[in-house]
């Protein structure tokens, strides 16, 4: 492990590596709300030791990369896929196998149109290019963030019970729910943010869709991986994503939700590894 922070046109990051500098480059990036801890470091180093070097990072107004003030964010969808250019820099790195989860799922699409030639192969995890007639969410959720409002933000334990009941809400049957493993991490984002309120800037950003629209334009390997029972971004999604995408492959979770479980990390772990051979690189 090796966390580095950084600064690039009064931006600040927070990023962390695993593995070998020589071997390709693996970039994680997550969903909203959610910093880096969420890629566990096990993961993380597992993923490494299928002879990757593994990078995750904390997005604006996540961990300890770069705040606003609840409210107010001041940047797009856009500028947060740029963030990642900056974060490969940084790195020393030319081209990278890129993995986004939700959001960061998002992002990875707007990285692989906006700057294809830094990229070798995209996944895909419980996302989607939100395109017409898609399912919406499901009920459960949106009544669960409506309390968002009411968490009074700085109370760790008020922050942390509301984590874990949120990873609770999207989780699926398959799996029992990781409470312990959950409320760890969840104490873990709490004592390394900045301003733990400012996560709720996520959900106020905007742009993208001059991307999304252009999915099938996506010119790059792509493995989409998506739960059979995700609550907050339907398996229809990423049904319809694959499809969108001409060279995409879907793997399909049974019974899995919004979530990276720690059951699924073999299966994860092994499907990055062989989709990414296709296009293996030197940094």
């Amino acid at each position: 492990m090796n966390e580095q922070l950084f600064c690039v046109n009064g931006i600040e990051y927070a990023a962390e590596s695993f593995g070998n500098p020589e071997h390709s480059a693996i970039l994680l990036i997550m969903g909203a709300q959610a910093s880096m801890v969420w890629w566990d470091v096990d993961f993380c180093q597992r993923l490494a030791a299928k002879g990757y070097f593994v990078i995750r990072y904390d997005n604006r107004d996540v961990g300890r990369s770069t705040h606003y003030e609840p409210g107010h964010p001041a940047y797009t969808f856009e500028d947060m896929a740029d963030d990642a250019i900056r974060v490969l820099d940084h790195f020393g790195i030319a081209r990278a196998h890129v993995v986004g989860i939700s959001m960061g799922g998002l992002l990875t699409q707007i990285l692989a149109l906006r700057h294809p030639e830094r990229v070798l192969t995209i996944t895909l995890l419980a996302t989607s290019n939100f395109a017409p007639d898609l399912p919406p969410m499901e009920e459960k959720v949106i009544q669960y963030f409506t309390q968002a409002a009411k968490i009074d933000w700085t109370k760790e334990e008020a922050v942390i019970a509301f984590t874990v009941g949120k990873w609770k809400v999207l989780a699926g049957s398959k799996h029992p729910f990781e409470e312990k493993r959950i409320n760890d991490l969840a104490v873990e984002e709490v004592k390394r943010s900045r301003n733990i309120a400012s996560m709720n800037n996520h959900g106020l950003v905007t742009g993208g869709e001059s991307y999304l629209v252009r999915t099938g334009e996506i010119d790059v390997p792509t493995l989409v991986i998506h739960g059979t029972e995700d609550p907050i971004i339907p398996y229809a999604h990423g049904v319809a994503l694959a499809k969108a995408i001409g060279k995409a492959e879907l793997l399909t979770l049974e019974g899995t939700g919004h979530e990276l479980h720690q059951k699924d990390w073999d299966c994860v772990i092994e499907a990055i590894s062989k989709h990414s051979i296709k296009r293996k690189s030197t940094p």
